[in-house]
């Protein structure tokens, strides 16, 4: 497939199913107003940050090369990143969260390359370039909270979903494009809003994948750090909203310690928080972290882990205790005293030791399914993964040799060996049968003219995860989002206002010193009256260049534009209030 991106050598290990998510930065299609918004959020951020963040804040925005003044390319920011092992890509706002995570797990930063309309220039519930790029990004030049990304990402890719998951992705996608498309009506909004309410109300039992990603959201996105009573903000939810920023540190939102309950406090991303959660330090986030890992099937596997792989109906994978993995979409386990004692899979399926396919038994041998026992024969304390090659002559388990092993749970497996596989120990993990019959009490389950009878061989299943154990097993390009993200249509008014940012934006840069201000400010009044941060840039530029007469225009302009449009008055007041060092020299 063609890279829509330049590579390097973290971005080269991606493997094809997460690329298909990569695309162009398009950095020429930031219009001139994109570059205020991206300016404006930034200075304010950084002059109120400067006073509440983390120090890995500031630190991280000179180490990741992320400018004030300008939108980043990526590109650029990539041959910075990479001095610290990482990277970014840019893609179509939200991806699926399992997807989200393994990019994390590559050390690669996904960056949602849009960036937000004026309207919207205090938050946003659409991920954009000022929520990833100026929040996530300078974090992670901290060697400790990047290592806790990476561990992260690694964990919460294998966390297995519910089937309504992935509504929810949807319908938060959803959400989040209209709000920020312009023109989408009130109606829209709402139906929207109450899709994603009802879909909140209605989840069923929470997944891990539910409980993981609030994990992710309390965090890496609203985590606060510190000491109850005086904390500091490192998520980069709250990094990259100059509202919430100042919001979250009031007594309005309650601050709680950070501890494994998070996980079952759910989120709502169109409204302010009402409690956020403080780390001591990002330390404390690791040993978290991998308290909840020991939660996961990942790590407990088991009857409940493929019945979760069954409930999601998606792609995961068991691993029993010889190391045998199979993976596929399970459909079916039998169950005695509280242990599985058969799986199925339906479909394509493929078996693989240590993450790497075996040899003969991919998607082609395995296309229909696959099933196999699981447990202790009946009556023999010594499990077939104990036994030693004189045992296994001393039951019959031979290569040549026709055989009927029955298993604890009353499956019973009927045929000739053929051969079988072993792990790097010496484990035997695979035995194959020719003419096999399986039968679970009077229940046929394979038939003697299906073919080949591969048997897993485990006692146990010690794991269950989502995705595949050998990505290369399976054909993952085929993500279709529902929808893309809507552009704005731009009218000849539009280009107009644009054309006067843009002759700011090269007054201040130095490109023309022959701009005419005060031209600009008569169009501004005459063609875009409503329009206030080209105005607050204007501002500024009087103010430096000590021009007091044309200060004072522009500020009883904006007096206007406050009367006309109050919602904006703070956001103007807030400009203004960043060049008071400079109105007063």
């Amino acid at each position: 497939m063609d890279t829509a991106y330049v590579s390097n050598p973290v971005l080269d290990k991606l493997p094809p199913h997460l690329r298909q998510f990569i695309k162009p930065q398009n950095y020429d299609d930031y219009a001139p107003i994109d570059q205020a918004v991206w300016r404006y959020v930034m200075r304010r951020n950084v002059d109120y940050l400067s006073r509440v963040a983390h120090e890995s804040y500031l630190n991280g925005l000179q180490k990741t090369g992320i400018s004030i003044d300008s939108i980043p390319n990526m590109y650029g920011m990539n041959r910075i990143l990479k001095e610290i092992g990482w990277a970014a890509v840019a893609v179509d706002g939200f991806i699926p969260p399992n997807a989200f995570m393994e990019f994390q797990a590559y050390n690669v930063l996904v960056i949602a390359s849009d960036i937000r309309q004026l309207e919207h220039i205090e938050y946003t519930p659409a991920p954009d370039i000022i929520h990833e790029g100026a929040g996530h990004a300078p974090i992670i030049a901290n060697p400790e909270y990047a290592e806790y990304l990476r561990r992260f990402g690694e964990i919460g890719c294998k966390a297995i979903s519910s089937a309504k998951d992935y509504e929810m992705y949807e319908a938060i996608r959803h959400l989040s494009i209209i709000k920020e498309a312009e023109g989408t009506s009130e109606e829209d909004i709402k139906e929207a809003e109450a899709r994603v309410a009802y879909l909140q109300e209605n989840m069923g039992e929470t997944s891990e994948m539910a409980r993981i990603r609030n994990l992710h959201w309390w965090t890496v996105e609203y985590g606060l750090i510190g000491t109850l009573e005086n904390p500091k903000i490192y998520g980069a939810g709250l990094l990259s909203s100059i509202g919430e920023s100042a919001w979250c540190l009031t007594e309005k939102v309650e601050k709680l310690p950070y501890t494994l309950a998070a996980a079952d406090v759910s989120f709502d991303i169109t409204k302010p928080q009402p409690q956020l959660f403080v780390t001591p330090d990002f330390a404390h986030l690791s040993l978290v972290l991998e308290e909840f890992a020991n939660s996961m099937s990942l790590r407990k596997g088991g009857l409940a882990g493929i019945k979760k792989l069954i409930q999601s109906k998606s792609l995961g994978t068991i691993e029993l205790s010889t190391g045998i993995q199979i993976s596929g979409f399970f459909s079916r386990v039998l169950e005695h005293d509280g242990k599985p004692i058969y799986f199925q899979t339906s479909g394509s399926t493929a078996l693989s030791n240590r993450d790497r396919e075996l040899v003969g038994h991919g998607t082609a041998t395995h296309a229909n399914g696959f099933g196999s026992p699981v447990g202790k024969l009946k009556g023999i304390n010594l499990a077939i993964e104990d036994m030693s090659p004189r045992d296994l002559r001393a039951y019959g388990i031979y290569e040549g040799e026709r055989v009927t092993l029955n298993f604890e749970g009353d499956i019973r497996i009927s045929g000739e060996i053929i051969t079988g596989k072993r792990n790097l120990q010496g484990k035997i993990i695979l035995i194959s049968l020719q003419d096999c019959l399986v039968k679970h009490n009077d229940e046929v389950l394979f038939e003697p003219d299906w073919g080949i009878f591969d048997m897993a061989v485990g006692k146990e299943v010690i794991s269950a995860y989502a995705g595949p154990a050998d990505n290369k097993s399976f054909d993952r390009i085929t993500h279709l989002p529902s929808e893309q993200t809507i552009k704005i249509k731009k009218s000849k008014k539009r280009l107009a206002l644009e054309k006067l940012y843009q002759q700011v934006r090269d007054f201040r840069e130095g490109k023309n010193k022959t701009v005419s201000r005060s031209k600009i400010l008569s169009e501004l009044q005459e063609n875009h009256h409503g329009d206030w941060l080209l105005a607050v840039e204007l501002f500024e530029l009087a103010s430096l260049a000590g021009e007091s007469a044309l200060g004072q225009k522009i500020l009883d302009y904006l007096e206007s534009v406050k009367l006309s449009r109050p919602q904006v008055g703070h956001l103007i007041d807030a400009g203004i209030k960043l060049m008071a060092p400079a109105n007063q020299s």
